[in-house]
């Protein structure tokens, strides 16, 4: 069922954006010239697309909610997944003492810059 109705929606917008590009954006319709009186007179085709279009974008919001609706009552029978949920580890508030008999951590020594080194004296502001 949701899959007919995501197929009319897609069919009925396609619809909707035709007759909206088919109008004039003076009101003029199709231009069709002819009779005054008669369905595709100039004013015969105004007064088609613009019900065509009031029609279609109806049917469209009526969907649209149809759709969400029908997404919702999908969804709504699961569980969401907590399969990456960790327990949460403690952290000490003190660091940890050194092991008896090691050396304390020391920074490496940096090294000079290469005589080729174009950025060498940068450093130096």
């Amino acid at each position: 069922m949701f899959i007919f109705l995501m197929v009319v929606q897609a069919i009925v917008a396609a619809l909707l954006v035709t007759v909206i590009l088919m109008q004039k954006s003076e009101g003029g319709g199709l231009g069709v010239g002819g009779s005054p009186s008669g369905i595709m007179s100039a004013r015969g085709a105004t007064d088609f697309l613009t019900r065509a279009t009031a029609i279609l974008a109806t049917v469209f919001v009526v969907l649209s909610i149809a759709l969400a609706t029908l997404a919702v009552g999908q969804s709504s029978g699961r569980k969401i997944d907590d399969s990456l949920n960790r327990a949460a580890v403690p952290v000490d508030a003190a660091p940890a003492a050194p092991a008896a008999g090691a050396a304390p951590a020391t920074a490496p020594a940096a090294s000079p810059a290469p005589v080729s080194d174009p950025l060498r004296d940068a450093t130096k502001l």
